[in-house]
């Protein structure tokens, strides 16, 4: 139930729009999940974290300025008395007899600078909101726990998830009414923020009693929805349907799936190709490569200096909501080094080299490791960086050269976003690739002298994770040892920082570790990392820290009683409403999903605990058939995994100095496979395969079954083709 607040000029309505710049792409298909509470709309797996410390200063203050989070230090000087998520802030809630205001964005979010800047900077506002209530400001990169439970509150009550995510709790933390963003003015459908302050607060003071059931009721529904998804086999006709799924909502005219806000859909793409390379699926490739096509012609990519938007406000990639995600990028850039293996376009090989540059030049820290984002905005506005009108082509280039670059990028005289500007697009690629080495240069030359967005220089574990695993493959591939280089470096410093006594933090900023915990997705998304560097670089020390952090998870992340079932916060994790466990795949890889897959590449990588590993992932992927079959979408992590499975995974392992063997390996394994190469004994995976009359050779099995070694890249190439029925 939600309790209903009557406001001066209307009724606060159940289901509030809310712009798309900040939403999740999950919100539209919640009816399709199988259940209910697998709707949270976050952008992120849901995780867990320890209190801060205890706070000390006096009350009525904001407590903001201490904080290691980009996105709390915009709002420190704010007149609103804001605390950090803590014990210490719910106590003064129940001292002072007021509920508490739970506000939730992230440093790149654009809706969320239009709150602030309307309501959290504006001196009335601030001045009831501290009278009222206790006003709390979370950061959900930093606090994916405490963002996933009111989010999917949030789901509940309204029906829609975003942020800036806006919740009214009680002193004990329960929710009792939920929404996004809210107008400093009332608009149709939509009450101004002023009217829900005085709602809320005329409710505490006099109908106290029925909110407060409310409150309890919201809970008790929460506490219901937490059942670990039936098993279900995700076997051949599983995966076939989900391709046909897939298919009923591909755009086949605009790449992509769905409508109009459009995300970047880089786990079904890997899904896909996976698919496509052992099954020879025409559908699930076709599908693949349209898609990545249309993003890599779109507006969604940065044509100049490589890299992806968080999503296309169109549903043709015309307009991106311009904020760069880490995971975003991280997560293209290894389905895209991973498409390039099966189509030889050099487009593909092209994005993932600028993708790659994008991330070591505009994300990398002084640290080694990589920032969390690029803002939406610049100097408060909307892809001020980034869009051009004709005139302004001209000028830098001169008329020929302006002219010319118009056409190619599609810049009009109306312009294809606002005040006239136009994104630049790549409709077909440039045919006089001197002119376009020119014209690109000069343009990112003149583009860099313009105010540049803010950046939030955050370390999340698990997007590091992601950057590592696609950074190292990638410079594998493409023979880049830079790329594989930021990779270690990357992962050096997570295991020197993050990693203390065992167990993982979420965060660091400025190479000092922050409070929060880490969460499922951080063991997964860094051991699957650390496991393509051993891979990559042939050090059993990536492969011991990676089992050492599988095994922490499968200690304290299971739902007992559930075989293959797992919340995203630790069994000591700081408890809230609802110990949060979301097995659905959204803008990353879920925490579930993320450990299947260390767990399946690590078994296949033959350390000794390998039947453990392999069994566990594959109880995980056993809980997933019914969300696969009617979510896929949301499913596309878990399918690529199934896929794993269903193949081998492949197993390469390679005896002696051959760099031709190797190049050819990397380039023919597929489906999650593994390649390791090196002296024979040297990792768990060649031990006791030797040299064949003293010359280098390929051992290639799947699952249980090897094949005889072969010694020529021809034959290694021929045993790694699909095995077809």
């Amino acid at each position: 139930m939600m309790y209903r607040l009557s406001v001066p000029t209307t009724t606060i309505p159940s289901a509030i729009p809310i712009p798309v710049h900040c939403s999740s792409d999950r919100g539209a298909y919640c009816s399709t999940l199988v259940r209910a509470g697998n709707c949270a709309a976050t952008a992120a797996p849901p995780s867990g974290a320890t209190r801060p410390s205890r706070i000390t200063v006096d009350a009525m203050t904001n407590r903001l300025a201490s904080s290691t989070s980009p996105y709390l230090l915009q709002h420190a000087d704010n007149p609103v008395h804001w605390w950090p998520w803590s014990e210490e802030a719910f106590e003064e809630a129940r001292r002072r007899d007021v509920p508490v205001l739970l506000s939730i964005g992230y440093a790149a979010c654009h809706w969320c600078h239009v709150m602030a800047h309307e309501s959290f900077e504006d001196e009335a506002t601030a001045a009831y909101l501290n009278e009222h209530f206790v006003n709390v400001k979370v950061d959900r990169e930093e606090r994916p726990d405490v963002d996933a439970v009111y989010m999917e509150v949030t789901q509940a009550l309204t029906g829609h998830g975003g942020w800036p995510m806006t919740c009214f709790l009680t002193p004990a933390a329960e929710p009792f009414y939920a929404g996004t963003y809210y107008p400093p003015q009332p608009r149709p459908g939509m009450p101004s923020f002023g009217q829900v302050l005085e709602s809320i607060a005329a409710a505490w003071a006099d109908q106290r009693d029925e909110l407060l059931e409310s409150a309890a009721a919201v809970v008790a529904e929460l506490s219901q929805r937490g059942a670990p998804l039936q098993p279900s086999t995700v076997d051949e006709e599983a995966l076939s349907g989900a391709v046909v799924s897939l298919l009923g909502e591909y755009d086949r005219k605009r790449g992509g799936f769905g409508n109009a806000p459009k995300f970047p859909p880089a786990m079904v793409v890997e899904f896909l190709v996976r698919h496509g390379e052992r099954t020879g699926s025409v559908q699930a490739l076709s599908m693949a490569r349209a898609t990545c096509d249309a993003m890599a012609a779109g507006g969604i990519y940065d044509q100049l200096a490589g890299g992806f938007a968080r999503y296309s406000v169109d549903a043709s990639w015309v307009v991106p909501h311009f904020e760069k995600m880490l995971y975003d990028n991280g997560l293209l850039l290894r389905a895209y080094t991973h498409l390039s293996r099966r189509d030889d376009n050099p487009r593909y090989r092209e994005v993932v080299r600028d993708t790659a540059e994008f991330l070591l030049r505009d994300l990398g820290t002084p640290q080694g490791a990589f920032a969390s984002s690029l803002d939406a905005d610049t100097d408060g506005e909307e892809g001020l960086t980034y869009v051009w009108t004709p005139a302004q082509l001209v000028e830098v280039l001169g008329r020929e050269d302006g002219e010319w670059a118009a056409e190619l990028f599609a810049v009009t005289a109306e312009g294809t976003f606002e005040h006239g500007t136009s994104t630049l697009r790549l409709p077909a690629p440039a045919t006089d690739r001197d002119r376009w080495d020119r014209v690109r240069e000069a343009l990112l030359k003149a583009r860099d002298l313009r105010p540049r967005p803010g950046r939030d220089d955050k370390v999340v574990t698990a997007w590091n994770g992601l950057a590592i695993s696609a950074l190292a493959e990638a410079g594998a591939l493409f023979s880049e040892q830079r790329w594989v280089d930021a990779a270690v470096r990357a992962a050096t410093l997570l295991l020197d920082v993050h990693l203390s006594d065992g167990r993982l933090l979420r965060t660091s900023r400025d190479g000092v570790a922050g409070t929060a915990a880490g969460v499922l997705e951080d063991y997964g998304c860094l051991a699957d990392g650390l496991l393509v560097l051993h891979q990559v670089t042939g050090a059993t020390r990536w492969l011991d820290a990676a089992c050492g952090l599988l095994d922490t998870a499968l200690a304290r992340f299971p739902v007992l009683g559930a075989e293959g079932a797992f919340f995203d916060t630790a069994d000591d994790a700081e408890t809230l409403v609802r110990r949060p466990s979301d097995p659905t795949d959204n803008a990353s890889p879920s925490g579930a999903s993320s450990l299947a897959s260390a767990l399946l590449t690590a078994s296949a990588l033959g350390p000794d605990r390998a039947a453990l590993y392999r069994t566990a992932a594959e109880h995980a992927v056993a809980r997933t058939g019914l969300l696969a079959a009617r979510a896929p979408r949301f499913a596309g992590h878990w399918l690529s995994v199934a896929e794993a499975l269903h193949a081998g995974p492949v197993q390469v392992a390679l005896v002696g100095d051959a760099p031709e063997l190797v190049a050819a390996a990397r380039a023919g394994v597929h489906g999650g496979g593994v390649v390791v190469a090196g002296a024979p004994d040297s990792a768990p995976l060649l031990a006791e395969r030797p040299l064949v009359d003293g010359a280098p050779a390929a051992y290639v099995c799947r699952g249980y079954v090897c094949d005889r070694p072969v010694t020529s890249p021809e034959e290694l190439a021929a045993a790694l083709r699909p095995q077809r029925t």
